[in-house]
């Protein structure tokens, strides 16, 4: 039997976290998360990671910096940078497979994580 894919959510809001851990879990991924970039970025390096969902803006370390370091490590895996912040810096874009805004509803952050890695959930 195949594993179902393994999505990594960095985000330093614990509600917005847990919610999509809950909606990407119910579609059938295998989640985890993190608080902050240090910890995410100790899962990506230690867990065989099939997308991420990278909040942008965060205390210490943004998203752009922290996609920046994963692009260096594994460049293979699909990074979604979301963000309350509709106008992203280009370098930021530049590093994320795909960008999805804050406040989009479940059915586009599953939408938006299917694309990044090809599954189709427990449809």
């Amino acid at each position: 039997m195949n594993r179902p894919p393994t999505i990594l959510c960095i985000d330093d809001e614990e509600l917005g976290l847990l919610v999509r851990k809950a909606v990407l879990e119910r579609a059938g991924y295998h989640v985890l998360t993190a608080a902050e970039g240090k910890q995410g970025l100790e899962l990506f390096d230690n867990n065989s990671i099939d997308g991420v969902v990278l909040d942008y803006s965060m205390p210490g370390m943004n998203g752009m910096e922290i996609a920046r370091i994963m692009r260096n490590r594994k460049p293979h895996v699909p990074i979604l940078l979301h963000s309350a912040y509709v106008g992203l810096p280009p370098e930021a874009i530049a590093l994320a497979s795909h960008t999805l805004t804050k406040g989009s509803g479940p059915a586009d952050l599953l939408r938006s994580v299917e694309q990044l890695v090809g599954h189709g959930g427990k449809h």
